[in-house]
């Protein structure tokens, strides 16, 4: 294998790798309209700033039962000439380094693998310090998205509702594939949002003008985090006591071989620390050598947000966030305060100096 670049995300509990060459653009899921005719583990289509992208989710591909999706997920756009694809992923990790000396082309030739051995969507296995990783084929997938007749399935579909009388019209839509039929209406409604956002064209807005940020839930409220300071979001996992730290020093878990400090950022925003984090998630980021795992309820989701929006903090907010809030911003008919989080890990007493 020529290329020694990775980028490594999770699926189903796994750790996978990808050639960073074949790797195009990176976003969080969107609605997905569904195409009948199209193989199972492609599932559905999105409009790409004017351009049809297939979708694909690899547990189906690979044999496995999908888990259902989450806010959190994302899709990883592969290309290769002109042919494109998103695969569905759960969480997105850094770029490694992988000699060719580390991959194995050895796979297991078990009844779970046969058809992904069809497929060839598995190019090898590599280790990568203490971790295993499952390299992906994008040659393999991008040829196979390339055979499906997901333009003549389209067609079709319109065509065949357009031919019915309006009753049967309404039936066909009734019986039409809902995307994630399990989700919420909110959770719906953040989906669709953004598979709007993807389809305005490139020429409407400049996405270099936009503020990316995370949205997450603090004790029930909504405050932006600036993306670029995010590296990833991860479940609480098995946390280890800090012995004489002060009680927003979480402790300690273990985040693929990377000892994590997680930390709760309420006190500094004058708000009760979180009683329980087994069911929480935390927000690993990263400033200058600082690297935390912020505790919170949730990740709502990640837009591009108009500094044009973004208002003075109201005179009535809660006094003890004021130096630590740059601005407020509406968010689906509610207000979100923008963090300033350099502000709050340097200056807000959270570091502790043994």
């Amino acid at each position: 294998m020529k290329e020694c670049h990775y980028l490594t995300f999770s699926l189903n509990n796994c750790l996978y790798g990808v050639s960073t060459v074949y790797v195009e653009e990176i976003f969080f899921l969107p609605e997905l309209t569904p195409i009948p005719e199209a193989d199972p583990d492609i599932v559905g289509v999105i409009n790409l700033r004017g351009e049809i992208l297939p979708v694909m989710d690899l547990n189906l591909s690979f044999n496995y039962q999908s888990p259902g999706y989450r806010l959190t997920d994302s899709v990883v756009v592969l290309k290769s000439e002109k042919v494109r694809v998103g695969i569905i992923v759960n969480e997105v990790y850094e770029v490694r380094h992988i000699s060719p000396s580390e991959i194995s082309t050895e796979l297991y030739h078990g009844r779970d693998w046969a058809r992904v051995e069809e497929k060839k969507f598995i190019a090898g296995i590599a280790r990568s310090g203490e971790d295993i990783l499952i390299l992906s084929n994008p040659e393999s997938l991008l040829q196979y998205v390339e055979t499906q007749k997901l333009a003549s399935a389209e067609d079709s579909l319109e065509k065949e509702i357009q031919d019915n009388n309006h009753h049967e019209s309404e039936l066909l839509l009734v019986q039409k594939p809902v995307f994630c039929p399990n989700a919420t209406r909110s959770e719906r409604d953040v989906f669709r949002k953004r598979a709007d956002q993807l389809r305005q064209s490139e020429d409407s807005q400049d996405v270099k003008d936009l503020i990316p940020l995370a949205i997450i839930i603090l004790h029930g409220e909504l405050f932006g985090i600036d993306l670029k300071m995010v590296r990833e979001f991860t479940p609480i996992g098995k946390v280890t006591p800090i012995p004489c730290c002060p009680a927003h020093i979480i402790g300690n878990m273990n985040l693929r071989g990377e000892i994590l400090t997680l930390v709760d950022i309420r006190r500094v925003l004058n708000l009760p620390l979180m009683e329980r984090i087994d069911s929480s998630q935390a927000m690993v980021v990263k400033l200058e050598d600082i690297v935390a795992g912020i505790t919170m309820e949730e990740v709502c989701d990640v837009i591009f947000l108009n500094p044009q929006e973004i208002t003075a903090v109201p005179t009535g907010i809660n006094s003890g966030q004021y130096e630590y809030i740059q601005g407020v911003a509406p968010y689906q008919e509610k207000i979100m305060s923008i963090l300033n989080l350099q502000q709050i890990l340097l200056n807000g007493g959270l570091v502790i100096n043994h």
